[in-house]
């Protein structure tokens, strides 16, 4: 008989949906209501709540702040009943406030689990972010490559123009530079106004979401949610911390960062087996909205396990409450 205190990540992997429908259904009456706070705040409560829940020993290590910014599911906090095996968790109650709040496309909710100390402790700072989908040999896209240098080399391992890659970039005005030279390929780019996560869950599947790469710069804990993703869908994710001031080394270092220079692998930053789940709350590339009829609300969730390389898509009928 398995050990209870093991990660026994298929026992665990439904709780872990569970886990994201409740913070999306939560959501769901906050969805173009123009109340990004309020929004966040319902799908915190309700992840919390869940998690708590889960016979685990759980420590967020990807979470909502430090415990002075955030009241709960913050870095550091303790979830579960405390009866079962010892976990990372890594989480974004409502990854795209904004999406939310306007009703635009790709807002998620989203979680990841892994045995205890196998998920980087992410300082809360920029991170520059590449990641392309499964299939190509290690190394055919660095992060010492230019961007124009990147599109090329990916296009010669698809055997196919660089008119025919599509770049998934944050729209921010530190990546007008980096745009221009993209176009400048003859590569087209798809611009997102919020929500990264999604943005590199798109390069694991080009025949879906016609994306084939992502690059640019975004949140460092935000990277790991997405090294997560990929290493339960498969495609190369690398990663380099940003500092813009000494606070911001000063976290690192809090965090046990010691190599400002290092460039972290999909592998660097979840050194073990994950278990990823998202649930859609607007309707996107990736997952289908929150879909509402009388007395009910509908959900699709993704969960995902890196150790059988599973990926299921879940449909939850709800009825309101």
């Amino acid at each position: 008989m398995a050990d209870a205190r093991e990660f026994q990540d298929r026992l665990l992997s439904l709780g872990l949906a569970r886990v994201s429908e409740a913070a999306a259904l939560a959501s769901a009456q906050l969805i173009g209501r123009g109340d990004e706070k309020a929004a966040d705040q319902a799908a915190v409560n309700a992840m919390r709540d869940q998690l708590n829940l889960l016979d685990i020993a759980g420590v967020v290590v990807i979470g909502e702040g430090e415990r002075d910014e955030a009241p709960m599911l913050f870095i550091g906090e303790e979830v579960g009943t405390g009866k079962g095996p010892a976990v990372d968790i890594a989480l974004d109650p409502l990854e795209g406030t904004t999406l939310t709040a306007k009703d635009m496309p790709n807002a998620l909710t989203v979680i990841a689990m892994a045995p205890r100390g196998t998920l980087l402790h992410a300082p809360d700072v920029y991170m520059e972010k590449l990641a392309i989908g499964p299939g190509f040999k290690t190394g055919v896209v660095t992060l010492a490559m230019s961007p124009s240098e990147r599109v090329s080399a990916l296009a010669a391992a698809k055997g196919c123009s660089t008119e025919d890659i599509t770049v998934c970039v944050l729209e921010r005005p530190r990546h007008e530079e980096m745009i221009a030279e993209i176009r400048s390929t003859g590569a087209s780019i798809r611009l997102i106004t919020d929500g990264d996560v999604a943005g590199v869950m798109h390069c694991a599947e080009p025949d879906l979401t016609g994306i084939d790469i992502y690059m640019g710069s975004g949140g460092a804990p935000e990277g790991v949610l997405a090294a997560a993703a990929l290493k339960c869908m498969g495609g190369q994710f690398f990663g380099k911390l940003l500092f813009r001031n000494e606070d911001e080394k000063g976290r690192a270092r809090k965090a046990g960062i010691q190599n400002f220079d290092r460039v972290y692998t999909r592998d660097d930053l979840v050194r073990g087996d994950v278990i990823f789940a998202a649930t859609g709350v607007t309707d996107g590339s990736l997952l289908a909205g929150i879909k509402r009829e009388v007395g009910y609300l509908t959900t699709e969730t993704i969960l995902m396990r890196s150790k059988t390389g599973s990926v299921r898509r879940m449909t939850y009928r709800s009825p309101m409450r």
